[in-house]
């Protein structure tokens, strides 16, 4: 059953050092009782940050689609140049996020700094349609792709029947959420060999393509900013498409109480890896049009694969499988880091107290981890989770631009904070900013999309009201709650614990 929110605590996010106390004696009766915490424990190392932050960045569009950008500037240039601004752009937002996460020591992300700054009601409503929509369907989306990849190489002279993908997709998702409850360990492992994966993907593009403009291969940089003019809408589309590309930059925050050293792990982590990933993204498409021209690039239905072919033969048959292996660790890394916003929204009181609880012997947020199962399974097999995608695109950006917003507003409000991180004013005023203005084009470019994503937005509203405020409810009302979450009898199935007294 929901408990009662919390009154966020400002004591500098010391809430897992200060509350997450509890203890739970030995289970082996052959052995003297001994108290040990149940608590999630610091297993993030500044190598395993980095992997989690590359390796759900770099999904499949890098390799199979990237011509968004291209499409909406009209030149090789100005796609060039967008790719490298919107990098830039998504550091100076994940630097924003670099200290929150170091002043505000609490897992969860959005939501704890939302929470923190602008208190329960909009934290509330972030953590629901992110639990009930978002997050299953853009887990169902990114398995898609996975399970279409990694059959690809015993299909190649016909379609791949949906069914057949649906049902290896279901096996995928299943294996990374079994992993994720049991051992954090080994999920940070299997991240940054995935990650190691995703670059190496990327070199085997990007080396190539230097060779070939060695060679003099140039031909299609020459005049790069001829072509057709970027209209007045396809500019901030291009925009629109690379931010998308670079997002991700944030889920490091999601775990900020199992980092190891956080106020100096966190914004190293961040910078290398948005580096990396810029400096990867710009010459991986300076790579492909050494080879490939701006038109077959437009026509190409997996840019990667026509690049290798063209250039490495019979080798362009393990594209394929690196694609695979790429949305494999974006689904392992965002079910890792998004578990842990619905275990600390639970901690305050707005989900579920089931899924605060911690497996006492794996030290892994198990509830909050499977429960995104059976919703991304209805997702897989019977929503149309394209539609639900574009109809909450504009929730994210909204969010983080109010949570770089909230930055500003602590800096006032709460001016001796200890910020052992800081970044100038003019780059959290910059990226909300530019967050703001994406909501705005969303608005402008699909209203009625976009409508209907904010009306989905909004019923975290009443919903706030009816499970969180609300304290005389029926007690049948009381009784059904109690009935359907049936904590101790799942606590007890499960082996979890509460992490705090």
């Amino acid at each position: 059953m929901f408990r009662k929110a919390a009154v966020p605590t400002f004591s500098n996010g010391s809430y897992l050092q200060g509350q997450a106390n509890g203890k739970l004696s030995s289970m082996d009766s052959g052995q003297p009782a001994q108290e040990q915490k149940v608590v999630l424990k610091k297993k993030v190392t500044l190598l395993r940050g980095i992997s989690i932050i590359i390796g759900t960045i770099i999904g499949a569009g890098i390799f199979i689609s990237p011509k968004g950008i291209l499409k909406n500037t009209g030149s090789v240039g100005m796609s060039l140049t967008v790719w490298t601004v919107c990098g830039i752009l998504s550091l100076f937002g994940a630097l924003c996020y670099a200290e929150l996460g170091t002043c505000i020591k609490k897992s969860g992300g959005h939501y704890t700094y939302i929470l923190e700054a602008f208190g329960p009601l909009p934290a509330f409503v972030r953590v629901w349609v992110e639990l009930l929509i978002i997050r299953p369907a853009a887990t169902a989306v990114i398995s898609l792709a996975f399970g279409r990849y990694i059959l690809e190489p015993f299909f190649m002279q016909c379609e791949i029947p949906e069914l057949a993908i649906k049902l290896i997709t279901a096996v995928g998702i299943t294996l990374v959420m079994v992993l994720n409850s049991t051992s954090v360990s080994w999920s940070a492992r299997i991240q940054m060999f995935l990650t190691f994966c995703k670059l190496v993907a990327i070199l085997i593009i990007i080396v190539p393509g230097v060779i070939q403009l060695i060679k003099g291969e140039t031909q299609h940089f020459k005049n790069a900013f001829a072509g057709n003019d970027a209209s007045v809408m396809g500019l901030p589309l291009a925009f629109y498409s690379g931010m998308y590309a670079y997002s991700g930059w944030f889920y490091l925050n999601f775990v900020t109480e199992e980092v190891e050293n956080p106020e100096k792990n966190i914004p190293l982590a961040i910078c290398i890896s948005m580096i990396i990933v810029t400096v990867g993204y710009v010459l991986t498409n300076v790579a492909y049009f050494t080879t490939i021209s701006p038109g077959e690039l437009l026509l190409s239905k997996a840019v990667a694969v026509t690049f290798a072919e063209r250039l490495m033969g019979n080798f362009s048959l393990a594209v394929p499988v690196f694609v695979a292996l790429s949305c494999f660790g974006s689904m392992n890394g965002g079910i890792f880091a998004v578990s842990r916003m619905f275990f600390v929204a639970s901690r305050e009181g707005h989900l579920p107290e089931i899924l605060s609880m911690i497996h006492v012997r794996k030290h892994t947020p198990l509830p909050a981890v499977i429960v995104l199962h059976p919703l991304t399974m209805i997702m897989l097999f019977n929503g149309d989770l394209y539609s639900l995608l574009n109809f909450l695109s504009f929730a994210r950006w909204l969010f983080i631009g109010l949570v770089v917003a909230g930055l500003i507003y602590l800096r006032y409000k709460r001016p001796d904070m200890p910020r052992p991180f800081k970044v100038p004013l003019f780059i959290p005023a910059l990226f909300s900013f530019t967050c703001l203005f994406m909501v705005a084009l969303s608005l402008y470019s699909d209203p009625v999309n976009t409508g209907i994503g904010f009306a989905i937005t909004l019923t975290g509203i009443p919903a706030y009201y009816l499970f969180i405020v609300w304290d005389n409810k029926p007690k049948w009302f009381r009784k059904l709650l109690g009935d359907f979450f049936q904590t101790q009898a799942l606590s007890i199935a499960l082996l979890v614990a509460m992490s705090r007294n």
